[in-house]
């Protein structure tokens, strides 16, 4: 075991108590949470070390309420965390900071620029002075980018021009007006949300030898490209590719390696693994030898199947699963400096850890582990690590891992966090209908009394594979602000607890979801925390869905509110972007309708009795609001208490601040009166 390891098990005890000790002090302001401060919050993530230790470089998002919209901007801290450096103004939004191998520049993502419409391009800051400049002037933008290791050229990742695009230049060079053309649509897969209809435009791998040069593209034909990165020698890049017969009917993605350099025969791409299901985010050994990666060993359970550690040489021989007996969901593989182990994000019950494969005995050590959640990491070639994490009374902020000590380095949000009270936050287990341990928490409003029965919500997380876990929470904190007892759960389906706890939904949607849910409610009334006689329930996405699967079977909750959810599926059919993954579950809807009216929670809509706020965005191709109207016009015509409130120009996430900002309001304004009584 190296030293680092031995170090990271003894110090994470103290650091992790020292992280905790900090947040419940910020937790002791003076006055209730509100909007306006979660609005006021700004979010921290990417967290980037520079080549010389001395400063980590991260994006800070904020709201900007007088605009009416959120940007991004980028920040370094000095690795004692004494100084704070804004990089970017507050005119522009950017993202993505990347330092150049040498030290002196840090590039960055952003439509930066006088004119209207500016695409997205590479941007380079000069740490010894001056204003940024761009890097690249690409016609349609730029989706992505890496520095060379010797930092000579540059990885850029560039969308297609779209029909679109190519007719407004024609129309340009032609000196007349563009005019809109219609979609055509020749694809299997043929929507995705917060995007037009997709159409035969891809995203491929180019490289750029210098400051605004022509960029030479690597990659071709109608596969999208991903995920890109470069060799350590800099003459390969892998990257991730459907390249099957027909991508749109799989989720069979492979690591893919192209030279980057030379003529064109010499850049025919490799294809580097050969599983069937999903292998993606590659990352090199520092000796060029060997390719880390995630693999999905069992395709056919789509997305509960379990997320993998894998290794394979660079050549293409010897793939092995690395993690096949952890059962738990890995992502973003890293190489160690001496390439002896690798590093990985592990998500485990309600935890997001650090950890640790040792490539000689196979151990798995957890550097960062407890009760936090690790959203984010880069590693220096010291082996130093740069996170960002979050805690229950915590947004994201970004820590530092060195040898045996985890330090914080920013406090983003203290003068925010220093104001208010925030709800104490309970992690709780218990046995579900069938005797299933289910985790969960319970928040309680700041002034909570032992022995007061509290009005209660039952909040449900998305996904169905997803899970609530131990990092910052703003609709809990919001609600017990209000008064309110917070349930959160992961019931069955969620992705902490392996995946036969995942894959127990497929197929049998609101079946032991449900059951667990309502064990968590009865859990809280048993303990003396919620008043049986005021609850309510609602979610967002999947959350939206379990609460209408909640209202059609129990009539125990005051108030409810269902948001971006499905309820007929059948009529999502070719609607939403889920194609693939709902024929790999239900079948073809005309050759099993009954799968899909089995699970369908519009079957059993007369059954619903409870008053339901409906909500979703307009331009929702993920969860369409189609569903949402017909939901709302079903209520409404028997009389159930019901709204319907659609976001305009919204699509899945609702991103307009003062949309979030109406949507909270207006989850307290249901809550309160159909459970609180007011």
């Amino acid at each position: 075991m190296s030293t680092i390891r031995r170090a990271a098990i003894a110090v994470i005890a103290s650091s992790c108590m020292y992280a905790v000790a900090v947040d419940a002090q910020e937790a002791n302001g003076v006055r209730s949470l509100t909007t306006d401060d979660l609005l006021a919050l700004k979010t921290v993530s990417d967290p980037r070390v520079s080549p010389d230790r001395e400063w980590i470089a991260y994006v800070a998002e904020r709201v900007d309420s007088e605009a009416d919209e959120s940007s991004s901007q980028i920040f370094m801290v000095s690795r004692d965390g004494d100084e704070v450096v804004q990089l970017t103004a507050d005119d522009y939004s950017a993202s993505t900071p990347r330092w150049s191998p040498d030290g002196k520049y840090l590039g960055f993502l952003a439509a930066k620029g006088d004119v209207e419409g500016a695409k997205t391009q590479v941007w380079t800051l000069d740490l010894r002075g001056g204003e940024a400049q761009p890097y690249t002037s690409i016609d349609q933008g730029v989706a992505d980018f890496a520095w060379s290791p010797n930092g000579m050229k540059m990885l850029l990742m560039i969308n297609d021009k779209s029909a679109d695009e190519l007719a407004a230049e024609a129309a340009e060079a032609a000196g007349v007006e563009a005019v809109p053309l219609p979609y055509v649509i020749d694809r299997l897969q043929f929507k995705q949300d917060g995007v037009p209809y997709l159409d035969r435009s891809r995203t491929h791998i180019y490289v750029v030898e210098g400051r605004n040069a022509a960029p030479l593209q690597l990659t071709f034909g109608d596969f999208d490209d991903a995920q890109a990165a470069w060799s350590p020698d800099g003459s390969a890049i892998a990257f991730v590719s459907n390249r099957t017969a027909e991508p749109d009917a799989n989720a069979n993605t492979d690591i893919w390696v192209v030279s980057a350099a030379g003529d064109a025969t010499t850049r025919e791409a490799r294809r580097i693994t050969s599983g069937d299901g999903g292998d993606s985010a590659p990352a090199w050994s520092n000796d060029g030898q060997h390719i880390a990666y995630v693999t999905v060993t069992e395709p056919e359970l789509i997305w509960y199947a379990t997320n993998h550690l894998a290794m394979v040489s660079a050549d293409g021989r010897d793939a092995r699963v690395l993690t096949a007996s952890l059962d738990r969901n890995v992502s973003a593989p890293v190489f160690a400096p001496d390439d002896r182990s690798i590093f990985f994000n592990l998500e485990d019950s309600g935890e997001r850890h650090l950890a640790e494969y040792a490539l000689d005995s196979g151990s798995i050590n957890r550097p960062i582990e407890g009760n936090l959640s690790v959203l984010e990491f880069s590693q220096h070639q010291s082996g130093d690590i740069a996170v960002s994490m979050s805690l229950p009374h915590l947004p994201p902020e970004v820590f530092y891992l060195t040898d045996d000590t985890l330090d914080r380095l920013t406090n983003t949000n203290q003068a925010v966090l220093a104001q208010v009270k925030l709800a104490d936050v309970q992690n709780i287990h218990f046995e579900s209908d069938d005797g299933t341990e289910v985790e969960g928490f319970i928040f309680t409003p700041p002034d909570y009394r032992a022995g007061r029965r509290y009005p209660t919500i039952l909040r449900i997380h998305g996904g169905p594979v997803s899970q609530y876990d131990f990092s910052f929470n703003a609709d809990a904190q919001l609600l017990a602000a209000n008064g309110y007892v917070v349930i959160i759960s992961n019931p069955r389906g969620s992705s902490g607890y392996g995946q036969d706890f995942s894959a127990a939904l497929f197929a049998n949607w609101g079946v032991p979801d449900f059951a667990d849910v309502m064990a968590a409610v009865d859990y809280a009334i048993a303990e003396g925390y919620s008043d049986p006689d005021r609850l309510g329930v609602g979610g967002w996405s999947y959350g939206g869905i379990l609460t209408n699967y909640v209202i059609t079977k129990t009539d125990r909750f005051e108030g409810a509110i269902t948001g971006a959810s499905e309820v007929n599926y059948i009529a999502n059919y070719g609607h939403d972007h889920y194609q693939y993954w709902w024929e790999n579950e239900l079948g073809l809807p005309w050759e099993n309708k009954a799968a899909w009216e089995k699970i369908s929670p519009w079957e059993n809509v007369d059954k619903i009795v409870t008053p339901t706020l409906v909500m979703g965005g307009k331009e929702d191709w993920n969860v369409p609001i189609q569903n949402s109207e017909q939901l709302y016009q079903a209520l409404k015509r028997r009389g159930v208490d019901t709204q319907l409130i659609v976001y305009p120009d919204e699509s899945h996430g609702i991103s307009r601040p003062s949309f979030r900002k109406d949507r909270w309001e207006r989850y307290l304004g249901w809550y309160n009166k159909h459970v609180m009584g007011q």
